[in-house]
């Protein structure tokens, strides 16, 4: 796997507003278990062995998942102290512990999410492309391998936590290239604004609530812990900010350096 620059950084004043980042590098039987979130994540890695390919293997008519993918999972080569990886993750925490906030760090999470958590609850409209099976690996209709940590989203916000890292391995039918692998991995952050600070706002939309100073100083901050970390990691260098479009956020931005 191959690390490359952050990517799908974004604002999104849904609750109450948040500056939302990703960076990214380069079994599992329909059945009914406890929610992640109502499980203790620090005992989850010890009760589930994510590296079970069993686990994403089964004679579900979708299950698309080929035996060399589910032998990819669970790894957990983001938290090998040695592994290259490993060593970013842990550049990048060391970062975010640095600053104000907070930030809850989850690094053990089921990479099986189900459609909802992977797309629903992020505003991926229903005949994306991402949805496709030619895209996704699918364990069954209801469930899959997370395309992206973004899956963990809603569920940590529901569960109360205002600024949090995720981070793990992600699945995508790619065809491999010099800059695609099926497996890579995924580490964004959300950081939740108080209410007070975007009241104002509230009933702003599209371009009223992008131009607005609510937005523009969620943008700025955003904007700002970034260009922290991309010099924590490489030294301050030169960087260059461009407008982008994801659907769970407005405005989106893509930073390059």
């Amino acid at each position: 796997s191959a690390w490359s620059p952050p990517s799908a950084f974004g604002t999104n004043k849904a609750r109450p507003a948040t500056g939302a980042f990703r960076t990214t590098t380069s079994g599992g039987r329909c059945s009914s278990k406890p929610s992640l979130s109502e499980m203790n994540m620090a005992s989850v890695a010890e009760e589930v062995d994510y590296a079970n390919a069993d686990r994403y293997l089964s004679e579900h008519p979708n299950n698309n998942v080929p035996p060399h993918i589910a032998s990819l999972v669970g790894r957990g080569l983001h938290t090998k102290p040695d592994h290259p990886i490993g060593i970013i993750r842990a550049k990048i925490q060391e970062y975010f512990a640095s600053l104000p906030e907070e930030y809850k760090v989850f690094d053990a999470e089921d990479p099986i999410v189900t459609t909802k958590q992977c797309f629903d609850d992020l505003r991926i409209d229903p005949d994306h492309p991402g949805r496709s099976p030619s895209d996704t690996y699918y364990i069954c209709d209801e469930t899959l391998l997370r395309t992206h940590t973004s899956a963990h989203q809603s569920m940590h916000l529901r569960d109360g936590y205002e600024c949090f890292l995720c981070a793990g391995d992600v699945y995508r039918r790619d065809e491999i290239d010099s800059s695609h692998y099926p497996a890579f991995h995924q580490l964004e952050g959300v950081k939740l604004f108080e209410q007070t600070e975007v009241d104002s706002a509230s009933h702003l939309k599209g371009e009223e609530w992008v131009k607005s100073p609510e937005c523009q100083a969620i943008a700025a901050d955003l904007k700002n812990v970034l260009e922290g970390l991309m010099d924590h990691l490489f030294g301050e260098t030169e960087k260059k900010w461009s407008e982008d479009y994801f659907p769970f956020t407005e405005p989106s931005y893509e930073l390059e350096i």
